[in-house]
């Protein structure tokens, strides 16, 4: 069987936890930020699970 390769998009956009989950970053926190509350623009450094519907296939995308 062929090695299998990684999705070098995705390997910048996303990454596993210990877990198995892949994990992703909040969009909106680059640029036109002086409107946004300082609450909000917290939240947007976290990152966050990504949503069940995408898991399959992302994690199809990033195989090690």
């Amino acid at each position: 069987m062929p090695k299998l390769k990684t999705h070098k998009g995705a390997s910048k956009r996303f990454k596993k936890t210990g877990t198995g989950l892949v994990v992703r970053n909040r969009a909106f926190g680059r640029h036109i930020l002086t409107s946004k509350p300082h609450k909000r623009k917290k939240k947007l450094h976290q990152s966050v699970v990504a949503d069940k519907a995408d898991q399959k296939v992302l994690k199809r995308m990033l195989p090690y």
